[in-house]
């Protein structure tokens, strides 16, 4: 059964995205974006909420695309509507049973991509088996928080840390 990671920036007060999903504070070059990209080859199936996915029209993305080519992406909602052949799958019921069916289905390890609620909703089946938080040094004051309806408290043990400079930390949990 293949792991689910959580990797994603994070604000000093603890939001993935300002208000109206604003990320334009978060670093964007240097060696912290390059191993993240790094990391994302790694990924073979991609999980994300559908504010995520929707996230990425903003940029270009037109609906039922896949916003990472090299990997099987999956939305989970149930008011997304994708057009018929989609290379983008849609999970209208987030089970436990989904779930697992999915972490063992996949080619390897799973990117949680992002939606605090989304995120939230897995810890608390025990369903995250690692955190990567990329922690910058900015106060956002209001946003996505990083798990928005967090209800389980499991323990985490560090399994790496990177120091990048000037407030810019890298740090990887286990979960469990």
């Amino acid at each position: 059964m293949h792991p689910i990671i959580y990797d994603v920036a994070v604000s000093a007060d603890g939001f993935i995205a300002g208000p109206n999903a604003d990320i334009s504070t978060f670093p964007s070059e240097g060696d912290v974006l390059n191993d993240y990209l790094a990391r994302l080859q790694s990924y073979k199936t991609v999980l994300m909420g559908r504010a995520t996915y929707e996230f990425g029209y903003d940029y270009g993305l037109a609906p039922g695309d896949n916003p990472y080519p090299w990997a099987e992406s999956i939305v989970v909602s149930t008011g997304l509507s994708l057009p018929d052949g989609a290379p983008v799958t849609q999970l209208r019921d987030l089970t436990d049973s989904a779930l697992r069916e999915l972490r063992q289905a996949s080619d390897g390890p799973i990117y949680l991509c992002g939606g605090g609620h989304l995120a939230a909703q897995l810890m608390n089946m025990g369903h995250i088996d690692q955190l990567r938080l990329k922690r910058a040094p900015i106060l956002l004051g209001g946003g996505t928080p990083l798990f928005d309806g967090l209800t389980q408290r499991p323990r985490l043990t560090l399994s790496d840390q990177t120091d990048y400079g000037h407030g810019l930390i890298y740090q990887a949990f286990i979960v469990g």
